[in-house]
């Protein structure tokens, strides 16, 4: 069964208060199209909070349903989401987590990507993100990096080598990709190591990400092509922490991983 798509709960009230606004005035959804400048069909994908109500339809149902700037006052709670809506629990945890293993398997995970990995990859998005969007994600993907500074947290990096072998962007940017993670990989408390790509192991069912909070409790989260879910059930958890520990025994050491991406980015 088919995950139905999340939109910004700001969109969803806020066409919700253009339409309710419309019709307390008697206004048409054709008038709100032509003094707007939109067809019928994106007016009615904005009151239903399916695309963003912009400031230009907010201006038009002002004025058309005398609202005195309340409907234009709502432009200030249209910015766009940093994060998709079912990975900001996730990103709050991530956040708080002393301990944060990971195993992925198709890319570089998102706490080692390079500006213009995260460029490329939101280029790619489908359907595509607009344009403040795309560079408000942008940012807050690499905010989250701050967390890497934090000396006190310990961070480990299974990442396997077609993941390291897929081009992203141009190949001079795939090359500062494999330097950023030698760089990244240099503090005590990164950990940054590759899987063979020969290599059976119990990871080949995908990437998932384990967290430790500071009180000692365990997570686990897992993220698919329109869900995420983060675990608390112990069984659960403690599957994904075993099976983390099964494909760190097939790893290269941080040592020869840090050689072996050298030797990918002298390639290039």
């Amino acid at each position: 069964m088919s995950t139905p798509k999340q939109y910004p709960m700001a969109w969803k009230y806020g066409g919700d208060q253009v339409k309710r606004s419309r019709q307390r005035a008697g206004v048409t959804r054709e008038q709100l199209a032509g003094a707007s400048h939109y067809d019928i069909e994106s007016v009615r994908s904005m009151e239903a909070g399916r695309r963003k109500p912009t400031l230009q339809l907010l201006q038009a149902a002002d004025e058309l349903c005398d609202a005195n700037g309340m409907l234009v006052a709502a432009a200030a709670f249209m910015v766009p989401e940093k994060f998709l809506p079912y990975s900001q629990d996730f990103m709050e945890h991530e956040r708080e987590a002393a301990v944060l293993s990971s195993y992925e398997s198709q890319l570089i995970p998102g706490l080692l990507q390079s500006e213009p990995t995260v460029r490329s990859l939101l280029n790619v998005h489908w359907p595509p993100l607009d344009d403040e969007t795309l560079e408000a994600r942008l940012v807050a993907r690499l905010a989250r990096q701050e967390i890497l500074g934090n000396q006190i947290k310990s961070f480990n990096f299974l990442i396997d080598e077609f993941a390291l072998l897929r081009r992203i962007g141009t190949s001079a940017e795939h090359k500062k990709q494999l330097e950023h993670l030698l760089e990244v990989g240099k503090p005590r408390h990164i950990d940054i190591q590759v899987v063979p790509g020969a290599a059976l192991h119990p990871g080949v069912n995908g990437a998932f990400v384990l967290l430790e909070t500071p009180q000692h409790e365990r997570l686990a989260y897992e993220e698919g092509q329109a869900m995420g879910l983060l675990y608390s059930e112990p069984e659960k958890v403690n599957g994904l922490w075993q099976r983390h520990a099964m494909i760190q025994r097939q790893a290269l050491s941080p040592e020869e991983s840090a050689r072996f991406i050298s030797k990918l980015a002298e390639e290039l």
